[in-house]
Parts: structure tokens; sequence; C-alpha cells
């Protein structure tokens, strides 16, 4: 399978995961994948992508928010627009192509038993120097279980470079013993949900995942990963489903959390912020 060319890879529901590539993820924590989407499938799904990010479907409470900035913002002055679990409030969507393809990517990176999650829009809008995803561990939101295996799928909608704020990883940061110590980005989890972390890249190796249109990354529970503003006049649209263990996915559901914003549980009952799970 060397050397196989994307739509060799796209075969029906599946796509094939090279060896190559389940090393990079032991690795690195994270790994590229090209051509998950064709052209075709990407307009298909962009269609009813920019119906939810532009409110023409309704998202309700906090699951439609700016990631980089406090809830009080209004919308047209978002700078990261964040739908969360759009599949919920746009039932058509549930089983699209993405989330087939996306179910066998994670089966081959972290073995059986993982079913999907959550899913989430992210959409940086041009020109905006405060569209910054702080560096962070996703295991700092959730709570803390036996199964942590996770594999979640990042698809670009557009080209995604350093110019409109591409991911970025921490390669190996995953096989650190503890998580990092986390702190609210905001003065509280009230005033926004996002979390950071601090990364020295005088220590910290960063690699910028700059990737193609229909490419995703999948990386793990615990890579450090966040991504820097949109200085270009594009915008930087992404589509995250993420797949957990059937057995994880349950026990978060027992206690109540959903991975919505509009959630009562809150992470710091399953993760400490100086990075001790309890």
């Amino acid at each position: 399978m060397r050397g196989m060319d994307p739509s060799q890879r796209r075969q029906g529901d599946r796509y094939v995961v090279q060896p190559t590539d389940i090393e990079a993820f032991r690795r690195d924590g994270y790994v590229h994948l090209r051509g998950v989407l064709s052209e075709d499938e990407v307009k298909e799904l962009e269609v009813d992508y920019d119906r939810l990010v532009n409110r023409e479907i309704e998202v309700p409470g906090k699951d439609y928010c700016d990631m980089a900035g406090g809830y009080g913002r209004k919308p047209e002055e978002f700078s990261i627009i964040n739908v969360m679990l759009p599949r919920k409030y746009h039932a058509a969507w549930q089983g699209n192509i993405l989330e087939r393809r996306a179910a066998s990517i994670a089966e081959q990176l972290q073995g059986a038993g993982l079913i999907l999650d959550y899913d989430q829009l992210l959409a940086k809008r041009p020109g905006k120097e405060d569209a910054v995803f702080a560096w962070h561990q996703d295991m700092a939101y959730w709570p803390d279980t036996p199964d942590t295996r996770t594999a979640t799928i990042w698809c670009a909608f557009d080209d995604s470079d350093v110019g409109n704020g591409c991911m970025r990883f921490v390669p190996g940061s995953q096989k650190e013993p503890k998580l990092r110590p986390h702190q609210p980005v905001g003065r509280t989890r009230e005033e926004s949900h996002a979390l950071g972390t601090v990364v020295d890249e005088s220590v910290d190796t960063v690699h910028c995942a700059e990737i193609a249109r229909g490419d995703v990354t999948v990386h793990d529970e615990r890579v450090v990963h966040g991504s820097g503003p949109n200085t270009s006049n594009r915008w930087r649209r992404a589509y995250i489903i993420a797949f957990r263990s059937v057995d994880t996915v349950a026990t978060e559901r027992e206690l109540g959390f959903t991975h919505s914003h509009n959630d009562e549980k809150d992470v710091l009952d399953g993760v400490g912020i100086d990075g001790e799970t309890r």
C-alpha cells in the first residue's frame, strides 16, 4: 500500500490507514491523512456546514459561541465560531460520509470498541488576530475514565496553513506522565469555556500542521495542541468528530457530561486544572 493515492485510500465508507500512519500516530500523538474526503464530498457537506455556522439551523444556548472570547459577544463579533454537537441539532447530518470514514480511521488507529462521542464545527473568521486556540490537552476538559482511547478527526473544509490559523502540535507530548497544568483562558469557566496550558517553544518542539481541504489530522486525548490567529483574508473552517470507547461514553453520560457547553457538569469535577486527575 506504499504510495497509495488518496483516491485509492477512499474505499466506500472506509479510508485505508497505512502502517506508517499508525506508526506516526503512536510516536507523535497525531497523524495527517490526505484526501479523506473528495472535493465533491466536501462540497456536499459544506452546504449544511455553512447553514449551521450562519445560524440558518438553530443551535441553542452556549453550543453556539465564540471560542476566542466570552459568551457575551454578539455572533457577528465572533472570531472562532464554535458549533457544538451539530448532528444533534441537524439530525439529517447523522451518518454522513465523514462520520462513516472517520469511524473506520478511528478503529484502525485505536482498535475496536470505539463510538462517536461528539462532533463540533470551528470556523475562524478572516482577519482575526484573536482567533487563537490556546495550547491544551483534550483530557483536561473531560472526566477521567479507565479507557481513555480517543481518535479526534479534524477535517479541513478550507486549505489550512499558518496564515489562517492551522492546527499546531507538540509531537510526543502525549507520552508525558501527567497532564500539564491547565487554567481557564478567561477569568472563569462561565466567562469562557476554553482552557489553556503553557508551551515553551525553546524547549517544546512545535509542528504546524498545514493541510489541504478534505484532509484530516487525527489526534489522541493527551497530545498538546492549539492553533494560531487567522491573519489572512480567508476562512478556516474545520469539522471535528471524536471517537472514544463505548465504556467511556457510557460513563460520561451517566455523569451528565455530553460535551455540550450547556451541560451543568463542569470539567473541574473530573480533572483538576493543576493537571492532577481525580
